[in-house]
């Protein structure tokens, strides 16, 4: 991590993965290392003859988390116009020259293990769940598209969206540690940050107000939790801790720690404290008003 870099949103404002900071209360997640000799254990223990064909190639025949990551991305993006071997050279040329992508990796799946009831173990999310595997393809074309490969990047984009109906705009920056739960239907702008510890659900939409051009997307702050089916729209701020209720329609700026409901959302109870993304508590303080 360059110690020059002081604060989560000036990292951010690199345009580049987010690291482990103290400033950032965790669950004493496992290192990389720990976490793929944890997976490989498990597959160990499948005694499933049908699934052998799969985890053997997936897990036990990579040498580790990294290059067993390129091997699942370049199968998922596989297609007519760019083979696997093509592909998996291109993530592993992504993860040599952004090392920490890696480790963000790593912490994300430990976050989908720690927050999500769905996840019993590791192996499952690492090769099935589609917000997962959404999130690392972003990773490779925000990549690309700090490289000025950007019709490369478009690809990436276009193909993770056809595969896991979740639509990631290369530009957008992205934190790690996030869950996309289910992942389908999330839509993410091209100007969009999402923080560190955030998680949002299907449905889900960080969009602009119409043709506005610039800086016209969602800022999305450690910890918030964005419920199903909620639109948030143009260059606001969804401040840290906050909670937005499924299928809000938030068009102003959330304050820290506020849950807010409705459409168009307003603030609803008394703040509260803690991160709502790290319980995925959804429950909503009792609402005085008619939608």
């Amino acid at each position: 991590m360059p110690g020059h870099v002081t604060s989560l949103r000036a990292y951010l404002d690199q345009g580049r993965a987010v690291p482990l900071t103290a400033r950032v209360r965790q669950h004493a997640p496992s290192s990389t290392a720990a976490l793929w000799q944890a997976m490989r254990a498990e597959v160990r223990g499948c005694r499933d003859v049908v699934l052998k064909d799969l985890l053997r190639p997936s897990i036990l025949d990579q040498p580790d988390f990294a290059t067993a990551l390129a091997f699942l991305l370049s199968r998922k993006l596989d297609s007519d116009l760019l083979r696997k071997a093509t592909l998996f050279g291109l993530v592993r040329d992504f993860q040599r020259a952004r090392p920490q992508s890696v480790d963000a990796a790593a912490a994300d799946l430990h976050a989908i293990c720690d927050r999500d009831p769905a996840a019993t173990d590791s192996v499952t999310p690492f090769l099935f769940f589609k917000g997962f595997h959404a999130i690392q393809c972003h990773r490779v074309a925000h990549w690309l598209w700090q490289e000025n490969r950007r019709t490369l990047a478009h690809y990436i984009q276009s193909r993770a969206s056809e595969l896991f109906a979740v639509d990631i705009h290369p530009a957008a920056r992205l934190g790690q540690r996030i869950l996309f739960d289910h992942g389908t239907g999330i839509v993410v702008g091209e100007t969009a940050v999402i923080e560190d510890d955030v998680a949002l659900l299907q449905n889900v939409t960080l969009g602009g107000t119409g043709k506005e051009a610039g800086d016209r997307h969602p800022k999305v702050r450690r910890g918030a939790l964005i419920g199903t089916g909620a639109k948030v729209l143009g260059n606001i701020e969804i401040g840290e801790g906050a909670k937005v209720g499924a299928g809000a329609i938030v068009l102003r700026p959330v304050a820290p720690f506020t849950t807010v409901v409705g459409n168009p959302a307003r603030p609803v109870g008394e703040r509260h404290e803690g991160l709502p993304s790290l319980t995925m508590d959804q429950s909503l303080p009792p609402v005085d008003y008619v939608i």
